[in-house]
């Protein structure tokens, strides 16, 4: 390698760990914040006072799960999955053996650290040394060619999209 090849490689190295610090630290001061909640300012009935906990809040545990993924598409196109619908290897889903369906997922691959969020529609893998398998889509969006390791993260909390009722007269 040349000297400014080198240098480059090393600034990248750098740049690489010094991200990935600040995104530890931001993760794990967002999840252990006692700050309130924000709110909006509205006036308090002035009839109901509820006596104010000391206590600490509790503290938010998120459930991952390190380990393999694969993928599956063209044989199984068209198939019945564990919850009822076909399987489309162009949507972005996954089968994982116990999360229950319709859980999303945000899966990072490791070595890229690509990520994606996913819908558990069905059951596998059916390799025991696997902890989930991928749509073709969701393994081509995390550049996963064959196995790689991953992180699943449970997303518990997802905003629901609601379209207003329209009252006809």
């Amino acid at each position: 390698m040349t000297a400014i090849a080198n240098q480059r490689s090393s600034i990248f190295r750098a740049s690489t760990w010094a991200g990935i610090a600040v995104v530890l630290t931001v993760g794990i001061t967002s999840t252990n914040s006692t700050q309130p909640d924000a709110t909006i300012n509205t006036p308090k009935p002035a009839a109901a006072s509820a006596p104010v906990s000391s206590a600490p809040a509790k503290p938010v545990h998120h459930w991952y799960q390190f380990g393999k993924a694969s993928w599956y598409g063209q044989d199984f196109q068209g198939h019945p999955t564990a919850s009822g619908e076909s399987f489309n290897m162009f949507d972005m889903t996954c089968a994982h053996k116990s999360l229950p369906l319709g859980s999303l997922v945000r899966v990072t691959n490791l070595r890229n650290r690509k990520t994606v969020v996913l819908r558990v529609n069905d059951r596998g893998p059916v390799a025991d040394d696997r902890i989930i398998d991928l749509s073709y889509a969701a393994a081509n969006s995390l550049g996963v060619n064959g196995i790689a390791k991953v992180r699943l993260e449970l997303i518990q909390d997802v905003a629901r999209l609601t379209w207003p009722q329209i009252e006809e007269k």
